[in-house]
C-alpha cells in the first residue's frame, strides 16, 4: 500500500527577515514602540570593574560585512558571577550591572558595538576555571538558526592556555577566531576588535549548544 503522503511536494521556503531590526530592536530602524528598549549598554553608573567597549563586524563568506545583524551578548560580572540565580558560585553580584545585551550593526559600515565591562574568570564543570569570555548569539537574512560563538581577550593568553573549551578545538589557527584584540585609544578607552566570520577562510568557530 503507497503512503497517502507520498504525491505531496515540499513547500517552498524562505530565509527570514528582512525585518529583524523592526521586530527586535524597533528603536534603531527608528521605531519608538516600547516603554524599555533593549540596548547595547550593560553597565550603570556603578559597575564594578574595566570599562570595554566591543567591536566588530559580522562578514559573509564573500568577505562582505552584513549590515542587518543582530547579535545578543551574555557574560559573568568582574568577579567572574553570572546575574542569574542557577549561578551558585560564591561571588559577589553587582547588582548595577545587568550582563545581558543586544545590539545591531551599524545601516552604513556593518560595525556592531557594545559598551560593557570585561569579566572575571568563571568556575565551569568539575570545578575547572574557564578564562574570561563573552558569549554572542548571531541572527540575520539567510540564518535561520541563531549562531552560538564565544570571544575571549588577547591580553588573558595564559588563562586562555588552560581554558577547557578553548582546548576542544584541536588547530590553534580556529581557536584564534575567538580571541579579540586589544586596543587601547589616545582617550583611554579600551576596545577590543571582534569580527565574526560566518563562512569561508578564518570562519569564526560556532557551539552547538
Amino acid at each position: 500500500m503507497l503512503n497517502q503522503l507520498d504525491h505531496l511536494k515540499e513547500t517552498a521556503s524562505q530565509t527570514a527577515g528582512p525585518y529583524v531590526h523592526i521586530g527586535l530592536a524597533p528603536n534603531q530602524a527608528g521605531f519608538d514602540i516600547f516603554e524599555k528598549n533593549f540596548t547595547n549598554v550593560l553597565t550603570g553608573p556603578v559597575t564594578k570593574g574595566e570599562r570595554i567597549r566591543i567591536e566588530g563586524r559580522v562578514i559573509d563568506g564573500s568577505g562582505t560585512p552584513l549590515r542587518d545583524v543582530l547579535l545578543e551578548i551574555w557574560q559573568a560580572n568582574a568577579a567572574g558571577r553570572y546575574h542569574h540565580p542557577a549561578d551558585l558560585q560564591p561571588k559577589e553580584v553587582d547588582e548595577d550591572f545587568r550582563g545581558w545585551g543586544r545590539a545591531c550593526s551599524d545601516f552604513e559600515t556593518g560595525v556592531y558595538r557594545f559598551d560593557t565591562i570585561k569579566p572575571g574568570p568563571v568556575i565551569g564543570r568539575n570545578g575547572r576555571e574557564m578564562a574570561p569570555h563573552i558569549n554572542f548569539w548571531i541572527v540575520a537574512r539567510g540564518i535561520n538558526i541563531g549562531l552560538n560563538t564565544r570571544m575571549y581577550f588577547s591580553d588573558e593568553a595564559q588563562r586562555n592556555a588552560k581554558d577547557p573549551v578553548l582546548n576542544l578545538i584541536e588547530w590553534e589557527v580556529r581557536r584564534k577566531t575567538l580571541i579579540a584584540q586589544r586596543e587601547e585609544l589616545l582617550n583611554d578607552e579600551v576596545v577590543y576588535r571582534f569580527d565574526i566570520r560566518i563562512q569561508g577562510e578564518d570562519e569564526t568557530v560556532f557551539f552547538d549548544i
